[in-house]
């Protein structure tokens, strides 16, 4: 069978012994107030950026940590503020388009759906200090047609209350340290249109090259559009 892009192992897919999204018992997250499906019994760790791994790592972690931030699977009360953000037009600057309220909602079933049937996803992310929702950073599969893809790419979202702060840059961190140690991943990449530079800044903050031979024409957008032209990233195993 095909091995995963930029995975060296498989990572194992939900089966009759493999519980996927509403399967296996429920179990209470006594500290947060969420109630999650998972197989039991529980082996699923934590993660800290002071301290690392918390025991093995056979299923999607609960939630990573860093010093500010929390980064964990999506809950119904952040379908507004989400929406909100998707809205804003700064925020969208280098999107196609603004996404309506039902678009959002259904991006957000769909980044649920990845991390069930792919052990990883967007992440939520909860500013430590407030509790607020802040928008998303995490892994997503990159499928479109081009010359790297398959590929698994580290992505960001935030409102931009968010911004400023080295909030997306300490999760991008995180989640990338998520997908090497964890999934074994041989490399992650990030790409987005020339001009964002906020992105670009981000992508080199942690550690990311770009070799301008890598730049490429996004498929999915007409020629001669103004985002069509997009620069790549990459960062290595360590």
């Amino acid at each position: 069978m095909a091995r995963r892009p930029g995975l060296r192992s498989r990572w194992p897919r939900p089966g009759p012994d493999r519980p996927s999204r509403g399967d296996g018992a429920a179990s209470e997250d006594q500290d947060r107030g969420v109630t999650r499906r998972r197989r039991e019994p529980d082996l699923t760790p934590l993660y800290d950026t002071r301290w690392g791994k918390i025991g093995p790592v056979p299923l999607t972690p609960t939630v990573l940590r860093t010093e500010r931030l929390v980064l964990r699977r999506w809950r119904d009360a952040d379908r507004e503020p989400f929406a909100a953000l998707n809205a804003d037009p700064v925020v969208m600057e280098h999107f196609v388009a603004r996404p309506t309220r039902a678009e959002s909602d259904e991006l957000v079933d769909r980044i649920e759906d990845t991390f069930d049937r792919e052990g990883y996803g967007l992440w939520a992310a909860e500013v430590r200090a407030t509790g607020g929702f802040a928008g998303f950073v995490g892994l997503w599969p990159a499928t479109f047609d081009a010359p790297f893809t398959p590929a698994v790419e580290v992505g960001w979202r935030l409102a931009r209350s968010a911004w400023g702060s080295g909030y997306a840059t300490e999760a991008a961190r995180m989640a990338a340290r998520d997908g090497f140690d964890r999934l074994d991943l041989a490399e992650i990449v990030s790409f987005t249109s020339v001009g964002n530079t906020r992105s670009r800044r981000v992508m080199e903050k942690i550690g990311m090259t770009h070799d301008p031979a890598d730049d490429f024409d996004h498929s999915a957008l007409p020629a001669g559009h103004r985002l069509r032209h997009h620069v790549l990233y990459r960062l290595s195993r360590p």
